[in-house]
This record gives structure tokens, sequence and C-alpha cells, in this order.
């Protein structure tokens, strides 16, 4: 089990940048992919980047493509997601989420979907202001 903590949201106007932080505890040994969701009120959470942790591949909503970027350092158990050019359908809260290798899945489910994933740390609020 891994215990997943967020931090770096904030207020910042259209246009502006925030970087968010995820730091993981516990099994961080068994960290296999980490990936950042976001839901704004009334909304499904949606999947917006993801890392996996061997080799540092990513993946991106093509919503945020071209405009975040998440990385890793893996000695520190951390994870972040640089936001620039940030817009106002931005605005949700941002969840980090971590899923361990060898863990079971329900099929059809990946790295975009949140049933794949074991930990969800308790979410950093993004507000953009237009």
């Amino acid at each position: 089990q891994v215990q997943l903590v967020e931090s770096g949201g904030g207020l910042v106007q259209a246009g502006g940048s925030l970087r968010l932080s995820c730091a993981a505890s516990g099994r961080t040994f068994s960290n296999y992919f980490m990936g950042w969701f976001r839901q704004a009120p009334g909304k499904e959470r949606e999947f917006v980047a993801g890392i996996r942790r061997s080799d540092g591949s990513t993946y991106y909503a093509d919503s945020v493509k071209g405009r975040f970027t998440i990385s890793r350092d893996n000695a520190k158990n951390t994870v972040y997601l640089q936001m620039n050019s940030l817009k106002f359908e931005d605005t949700a809260v941002y969840y980090c989420a971590a899923k361990e290798s060898g863990s079971t899945y329900r099929r059809g489910s990946s790295y975009y979907t949140d049933q794949w994933y074991d930990s969800w740390g308790q979410g950093t609020q993004v507000t953009v202001s237009s």
C-alpha cells in the first residue's frame, strides 16, 4: 500500500503556471506507475497525465498535451505536474494516484482509468481565474 499527499494547488490567472507535487510513502518500492487526475464539480474524474517509474515514459490527455509536463524524482518518491498556460477549464481538484506492480485490475482498465490505480491522495484545489 502506498500513501500519497498532493501539494502545490492554488489560485492563478489564466495563462499562468503552477507546479503540483505528489509525495509517496509506504510501499514505494512497488510503485509501477503514477498518474494525475482531476475532477471539477459535477463532472467525472478524468485522466490528466501519467508516468512509468522504471523508464520515465509519459502519457497525457489531449486537453493538456503541450501545456502540462509530468516528471518524477525516484530518489524522493515524488511526482510533479508542471502546468503552464493554464486555462479556466483547468479548474478542478487534482488527485495523485499510484499503481503498484503485481496488483490486479479490472479487464479493460488502463492508466487512463481511475479503477486501474491502487492508491489515491486527498487532492489539491487548482483554480484558474479568467
